[in-house]
């Protein structure tokens, strides 16, 4: 088991890390619209799913892997009426490879994000 740094994302805000590597597979842990330095992105949920890509990103290469290795992603959202907008993001990342994906909409997410999304990607 290989732990995931990288200082290219934000740093884990309770106890556990950024992902983790078993076996070939890459677990994210759920990335929000924070910066490398920790600040929440402004603007609406686009800007925030395009902070969040960022982030998935910068841990997908820190473990070796890519959005074109993801096999599933989960996305978590605080409006499913947002889910156009997100999905319309979503779509600019994964363009021609679409991993298996499940959305769910949620209550609250920490910091009060709009949108978290984690994924599981195969190690190149």
């Amino acid at each position: 088991m290989k732990v995931v740094q990288t200082v290219h994302a934000p740093a884990a805000i309770g106890p556990y890390s950024q992902g983790i590597v078993v076996n070939n597979m890459f677990y994210s842990s759920g990335q929000i619209p924070l910066t490398a330095e920790g600040t929440m992105v402004e603007g609406d949920v686009k800007a925030q799913t395009h902070q969040v890509f960022k982030n998935l990103q910068a841990v997908l290469t820190a473990a070796g892997a890519s959005f074109e290795t993801v096999v599933k992603a989960t996305v978590f959202i605080k409006n499913m009426d947002d889910f156009g907008a997100i999905n319309e993001v979503y779509g600019e990342y994964f363009a021609s490879h679409k991993p298996a994906r499940s959305c769910v909409e949620v209550a609250r997410l920490p910091k009060d994000a709009e949108v978290e999304i984690e994924v599981v990607a195969l190690v190149k």
